[in-house]
């Protein structure tokens, strides 16, 4: 690990005005994520803004029946909160299904949402990688695929995106609360806070430089059967292959969104649509235009008979 100073701020406005500062500041949180990076060089800030000290740790009722989620609740404290058992039992099961126990004693809700990714050329510094080094090759393009994606994905780059938190976020259609280097503060639907790989696949998402997030708000619950569903090689301890997040109402229609397919969680309107017409129809909307390779061709089914696995619960539930 290369050397680097560090900094405590006393508020969210002064921790995004101290990583402007310096050039390669970086936040940190729980670390559970960057830390990793930088034991193996593949991140390397200069500096570091720890944020733990500013509050922004609270899950508090909003006025139109939501929840908002600081950024620095812990995954484990989300997940066993009452309200979001009760209420979004979607996002409570897929942050259950995530990591291990002490990693979510640690982990933090928007360390969660900007993970970055586990594709095994990433995480080689010895092999090319876009998402590392912009401009270097794609070495997963031609190389073992298992893992990667098959919709979304660019000549530059076929990575995943590994949160389970962040799928059940983007089928509940959450708000992300972010404040500025200049004090300013904005909101930004999960919708448009993912970015596709394109030519920029270093460039995950729509946050500016230097730009913090402060919260993630829950809209007022959906009703219906919630359900996330993660499909992986180990029964913990493993990321998604495929995962599937639902909620499902009483007359069968409902809204779905996937993990494991993508460069972020993977969302289609006219899916949501279909879900009263079973897993094949929705399936169809969600992977159109799917490109994969020998090696995670056995996604496009994995996906319909988990739906459909979903779907049948829904039913009997």
């Amino acid at each position: 690990m290369k050397a680097f100073t560090y900094q405590r701020p006393t508020s969210p406005a002064e921790a995004a005005a101290a990583v402007m500062k310096v050039p390669g500041a970086r936040f940190i949180g729980g670390g559970t994520n960057l830390l990793d990076l930088m034991k193996l060089e593949i991140e390397t800030p200069a500096h570091l803004v720890d944020v733990n000290g500013i509050g922004m740790d609270k899950i508090e009722p909003t006025r139109d029946g939501g929840l908002r989620v600081g950024a620095l609740v812990r995954n484990a404290d989300l997940a066993a909160d009452m309200r979001v058992r009760r209420d979004y039992g979607v996002l409570s099961r897929a942050l259950v299904a995530g990591a291990s126990a002490q990693l979510r004693n640690k982990a933090t809700t928007a360390g969660n949402l900007l993970q970055r990714t586990r594709c095994a050329y990433f995480y080689d510094p010895y092999q090319p990688c876009n998402k590392r080094v912009p401009g270097s090759g794609c070495s997963a393009i031609g190389g073992y695929t298992r893992s990667h994606a098959i919709v979304g994905q660019s000549e530059a780059c076929i990575a995943t995106h590994p949160s389970d938190m962040a799928v059940a976020m983007q089928l509940l259609d959450v708000s992300i609360e972010t404040v500025r280097p200049d004090g300013s503060a904005r909101v930004i639907p999960i919708a448009d806070f993912y970015r596709l790989p394109g030519n920029t696949p270093h460039i995950e998402n729509n946050l500016a430089p230097g730009e913090l997030i402060t919260a993630v708000t829950l809209p007022k619950p959906l009703g219906g059967k919630h359900f996330y569903h993660k499909v992986r090689d180990r029964a913990s301890y493993a990321f998604a292959l495929i995962s599937v997040a639902a909620v499902v109402q009483p007359d069968g229609s409902g809204r779905v969104a996937l993990g494991g397919v993508a460069h972020r969680p993977w969302r289609v309107a006219a899916a949501d649509q279909a879900m009263a017409q079973g897993a094949q129809a929705v399936t169809a909307q969600l992977l159109a235009g799917a490109r994969t390779t020998e090696d995670n061709a056995f996604k496009v089914p994995l996906v319909q008979r988990t739906l459909a696995s979903v779907m049948a619960e829904a039913r009997k539930a």
